[in-house]
């Protein structure tokens, strides 16, 4: 069996470093650890060694994280340090019992073939790290709110209380360190392996490795007395994490929001936030370690409120009162408050900017006509309960023909009705997201008409034959990816796919896990047969990574999950 190093050098399967380069070599796919933990995927790789997705066997093919001991390292002394890291990493996480904590299972020895290998097994956290989360903002031009951070540090704040409370410090808090639950959307705070068990008199910490202390956390993120130092206190969590919400409300590194050579972070240009957040993050990011919040449960005290977590809604509740006893000046508020509202929740809606004024103007139409209804029974309204306020089921008016024919009548010789309701409906019930597929038309359409310059189409009737242009795009390529026969999972994770994903394949390859086909290049030759049956137009060497790309990576996804279920 051939192994591969991250470099793509060629090791024989039972070679343990790289003959090429001497990296550590990763354990093939299918590999079987201890008579259980059967190896499935790489999921990550750090300096000590890297993290594998495995099914353990001996319950019921349960997936778990197999965290593999291989430093990279030489020298007697730094492998006995890197080794007493691993130890201790064990030792703590098993007394740490919480539930946005990846539970510990086991710490183990095994030798495979004439070497000892060293692992922990701990839950897998089916989901994605918040490094991840951002960058699938950043495609979008977007950020993580105040509001998110604020209800991020709500949810993370009682993770570090209660790891501090047993005296244990993380020291590696970054977004590449928290990862959202996908069934609950809950952050939890992963990878300890950098984690220190302070001495509960002393509240700092500091090693020896040859003539230098051990400096663990990542340059950017970890306060001066770590990184410098070698001194950790609790507050350097704290301050890990406010850098880390820096980075997800900017989608900066910390190098870009800081100033080394003034000591200063960029308040009020590259980080512009409400001035009660700013003065918490600030306390947080003190340089010296005494002017920082101490605990967690401090941070936590002083927090703005977040909407989206436990605070009360207070536009809920003068909604309510405006209710309770509207008159004539109520009703226009509230009608004047709910189109305000649906004018900035439709910008977070991804559809064409031209339907934008369609959508909310006949959203706040709708809400006027359910306002003046509710005033006539506004008696039995308040008897149900003002505190548990439902919307009626309306109907929504239909939205205009992309043509912008009032009558409805087909236009031209198409002699068809542009419904976009059916046209989003029929995506949705693909499972299709939809940001992916609305930049999936944007990309053919603009690239069809380059004298566009890619302005936005107006709702007027000049641009309507460039409405039905944009319709006719989306709806072909809605019967392409019909055509295609993708799976559901894969439609599902169109627009999150990464070279990741192909590294996985390409590893499947290598250990014949492909099904029908016996090497990654053959599934590729097939892929890209399929690919180019349905977009004949797109060369397949100059793919977009956020749009055709995916369709490529859903299509391989598709006919390995085919294969393998054919075995």
């Amino acid at each position: 069996m051939q192994v591969y190093c991250n470099k793509q050098h060629q090791n024989s399967g039972s070679n343990r470093f790289c003959t090429h380069c001497g990296e550590p070599l990763p354990l093939p796919i299918g590999q079987v650890v201890e008579n259980r933990y059967q190896i499935v995927r790489i999921l990550g790789q750090g300096g000590f060694g890297r993290s594998y997705l495995a099914f353990d066997n001996q319950q019921s093919r349960q997936q778990c994280v197999l965290k593999e001991f291989a430093p990279q390292v030489q020298k007697p002394q730094d492998l006995q340090k890197a080794k007493e890291l691993f130890e201790r990493e064990a030792s703590v996480l098993k007394k740490l019992q919480h539930p946005q904590i990846p539970r510990f299972h086991a710490s183990l020895q095994a030798k495979l073939g004439k070497k000892d290998f060293f692992f922990l097994v701990q839950d897998y956290v089916d989901g994605d790290n918040y490094e991840y989360l951002l960058e699938q903002r950043k495609l979008q031009g977007q950020t993580f709110s105040e509001e998110e951070v604020v209800n991020l540090l709500q949810k993370i704040l009682p993770i570090l209380s209660y790891i501090h409370s047993l005296d244990v410090v993380h020291r590696d808090i970054s977004p590449d360190n928290l990862i959202e639950r996908r069934s609950d959307k809950l952050p939890m705070l992963i990878d300890f392996g950098a984690v220190k068990q302070l001495p509960a008199h002393q509240g700092i910490w500091f090693t020896q490795l040859a003539p230098n202390r051990t400096l663990l956390g990542k340059e950017g993120y970890a306060p001066e007395e770590q990184l410098r130092q070698g001194q950790v206190f609790k507050s350097s969590d704290l301050y890990s994490l406010a850098v880390t919400v820096l980075v997800l409300l900017t989608g900066k590194e910390p190098q870009k929001l800081y100033d080394s050579y003034n000591g200063v972070w960029f308040w009020g240009k590259e980080i512009r936030v409400s001035p009660r957040l700013e003065a918490v993050l600030k306390k947080m990011l003190a340089y010296k370690p005494s002017d920082r919040y101490q605990t967690a449960d401090q941070v936590l005290r002083v927090l703005p409120s977040s909407t989206s977590g436990q605070a009360p809604n207070t536009h809920l509740t003068k909604l309510k009162t405006m209710v309770a006893a509207p008159g004539r000046q109520g009703v226009q508020a509230i009608a004047s408050k709910l189109h305000s509202k649906t004018q900035l929740a439709m910008q977070n809606i991804p559809i064409p900017d031209w339907l934008r004024p369609f959508a909310v103007t006949l959203v706040g139409t709708t809400a006027i006509v359910v306002v003046g209804a509710g005033t006539v029974a506004l008696g039995n309204f308040v008897i149900r309960g003002v505190s548990s306020i439902t919307v009626p089921s309306i109907s929504l008016p239909q939205i205009p023909s992309i043509g912008g024919n009032p009558t409805n009548k087909p236009r031209g010789d198409k002699n068809k009705t542009r419904n976009l309701q059916q046209l989003f409906s029929r995506r949705q019930q693909l499972g299709i997201p939809a940001v992916f597929f609305t930049r999936l038309v944007d990309e053919s359409f603009y690239t069809k008409r380059p004298e566009l310059n890619r302005r936005i189409l107006k709702p007027n009737p000049e641009d309507a034959a460039l409405r039905d242009e944009w319709y006719d795009v989306a709806e072909n390529l809605l019967n392409k990816i019909e055509q295609a026969k993708l799976s559901t999972a894969a439609r599902q994770k169109l627009g999150r796919y990464s070279l990741k994903d192909v590294e996985i394949l390409a590893q499947q390859g290598q250990a014949g896990r492909l099904g029908k086909y016996k090497t990654f290049k053959q599934l590729k030759d097939d892929t890209y047969k399929t690919f180019s049956q349905l977009f004949p137009d797109q060369q397949p060497g100059k793919l977009n990574q956020q749009t055709f790309f995916q369709i490529w990576y859903a299509i391989a996804s598709s006919k390995v999950s085919k294969a393998q279920s054919a075995n």
